[in-house]
């Protein structure tokens, strides 16, 4: 189930809803453990035991760790395997195979499993609560049920933002909404309902008709901005409604993105997209290996590091492998000298930010078998213009305009000028009408980090 579909908003949200509402605050985390359960199993079934189990086990080795004895330190070690080892069994396990098959004409079988939805961004979560309790950051919950619902909490359990137990532990005590906060996680979640239905699912048809066949250059680079737009809107639209969800649920989730195609140089765009990923990951990761204070050497090994682990999360693939390398080798040039030349020609550093992460959309995108053949459509093997192309631009041509204004500050420069309630009350209404029209009318809607 995702938040874009009828089942969600015609039947799950107002029943989980009306349930969280008529219940004493008392039990409230129990309807909202039972409701994000019945959520992950409604896609899932099967694999809401394995969520279960990561419940229990983390729940464990969080009491395990707050205690003081000489065993945290193996704790911490054996939580950590448990995470890994269960996102490696899922998730990469079938690519060890085939590598392996390639490289010595093997012919293991493959173990065919089914990625559970969201297990990226569950586990992730799960391992900074553990970490953090090792670290004395957060006190080791003993209540199962407030642990249950931070790591299974529907809001943001497919898709993120990855939320630290630290940021809403005293939530999961104690939790108010006013009839403001619910309004406002309304409104908040109808707008990025529309950033999915109305902009991203329109975007997404364009990558698919550059990428099902042999596009010309202007047709490749027009699927390839549409897919950077695509992906920007389906992702901080799925952020927006998690954020509004959680308000209207009494929670208030960090900010996952921040208007990352504005930046100036892709330091500045990886501040700004996924934010909760890209803190996971220097909290983590990046600062315990050393961050910069070791050295130049040291700090590029530390950063490659980062980036093909980064790579290898987003997908158990080679194309994702590519993405982190390309990233990196992005990042270390920056750092070692481009960002200095980019910050003395801001608009210059702008343009060609834009160029290299549209760039690197592709890789992302593609398939590993078919990168090589969008990537020579790109450079113009395929030739500058087809037949048809014309026409295709003029179709997305307004889309493509209205996608990029929209990845500006400016329309909620504009929305924030409304100082009014109501006629951001019923824009929003507006908006939530309109993308059920659509959802109604158009069977095509995917999600792209549902593979994630």
């Amino acid at each position: 189930m995702v938040f874009s579909s009828l089942t969600f908003l015609c039947l799950f949200l107002p029943l989980t809803l009306g349930v969280y509402y008529l219940c004493p605050g008392r039990w409230r985390n129990v309807v909202l453990l039972a409701a994000s359960l019945v959520f992950y199993a409604w896609g899932e079934p099967r694999y809401v035991l394995l969520m279960i189990l990561s419940i229990l086990v983390n729940y464990g080795f969080g009491l395990l760790l707050g205690r003081e004895d000489r065993l945290r330190r193996l704790w911490l070690i054996l939580s950590v395997v448990f995470n890994l080892a269960m996102l490696g069994l899922f998730k990469y396990a079938d690519l060890l195979v085939r590598t392996f098959n390639a490289l010595t004409a093997g012919q293991l079988p493959l173990l065919g499993l089914a990625l559970p939805i969201g297990i990226s961004f569950y586990t992730f979560q799960a391992m900074s609560y553990t970490v953090d309790v090792y670290r004395g950051r957060t006190a080791a919950q003993k209540n199962p049920i407030r642990f249950g619902a931070y790591i299974a909490m529907f809001p943001q359990l497919i898709a993120g933002p990855i939320v630290r137990y630290s940021d809403v532990e005293t939530q999961l005590a104690e939790r108010q909404v006013t009839s403001e906060d619910f309004a406002g996680g309304l409104i908040r979640f109808s707008v990025g309902l529309a950033k999915k239905v109305l902009l991203a699912n329109q975007l997404g048809s364009l990558w698919a008709l550059a990428s099902a066949g042999t596009p010309s250059a202007l047709l490749a680079w027009l699927g390839a901005l549409g897919f950077a737009l695509q992906i920007y809107f389906d992702f901080s639209g799925y952020s927006d409604m998690a954020i509004g969800l959680g308000a209207m649920l009494g929670f208030r989730f960090p900010e996952n993105f921040n208007y990352p195609y504005t930046a100036g140089s892709v330091t500045e765009f990886w501040r700004c997209w996924h934010v909760s990923l890209s803190t996971w990951f220097r909290e983590y990761l990046y600062i315990p290996l050393g961050g910069n204070r070791r050295g130049p050497a040291r700090q590029m090994l530390n950063l490659a590091v980062v980036w093909t682990l980064t790579g290898l999360w987003h997908g158990a693939d080679w194309n994702f492998m590519a993405w982190g390398l390309y990233y990196f080798l992005l990042l270390a040039a920056e750092k070692l000298f481009l960002l200095r030349w980019m910050e003395r020609a801001p608009l210059l550093g702008r343009i060609l930010t834009l160029l290299a992460v549209t760039f690197g959309w592709v890789l992302f995108a593609c398939e590993t078998a078919a990168l090589p053949g969008y990537l020579a459509a790109l450079f113009g093997k395929q030739g500058f213009l087809a037949d048809g192309d014309l026409y295709i631009l003029r179709k997305y041509l307004l889309l493509l305009m209205v996608g990029a204004l929209g990845c500006t500050a400016l329309p909620h420069r504009l929305f924030a000028r409304i100082r009014s309630f109501w006629p951001k009350a019923v824009g929003s209404l507006a908006l939530l009408f309109l993308s059920l029209t659509f959802l109604i009318a158009d069977s095509f809607n995917p999600f792209l980090y549902f593979r994630f």
